[in-house]
């Protein structure tokens, strides 16, 4: 059975070390990648994707929510978690089926959630 397949979109290089190595050792295949623009060209040319997971604070003019509006406009299936130092912003509707995690986050419950989102 292949391993379900997670992007991880994190610009800090330590913070997506991190991120990729919890959702590694918890059994799924990750790709990681720094910028939202680099996430979109993964998507286009991977299908097999089944979960974005993304920082909110990117560089390149495409943040974490922009992000997550665009993968559930073009790509519907696929389950988005984002993540912040800062709390959600006010005004802002979380995408249909994702889910926020404020950093420092707990590995178990992120963990939980994309065992949960992959089922």
């Amino acid at each position: 059975m292949e391993r379900p397949v997670v992007l991880v979109v994190e610009d800090e290089p330590l913070l997506r070390l991190f991120a990729t190595d919890m959702i590694e050792d918890a059994g799924f295949a990750v790709i990681d990648v720094g910028s939202a623009s680099a996430a979109i060209a993964v998507l286009e040319r991977r299908p097999d994707i089944r979960i974005v997971f993304t920082d909110i604070d990117m560089p390149g003019g495409i943040d974490g929510i922009k992000l997550a509006a665009c993968v559930r406009d073009r790509w519907p299936p696929i389950k988005i978690i984002i993540t912040s130092e800062k709390p959600w912003p006010t005004g802002v509707t979380l995408p249909t089926d994702a889910i926020f995690f404020s950093k420092p986050y707990r590995q178990d419950r992120v963990i939980s959630t994309i065992q949960q989102m992959a089922a």
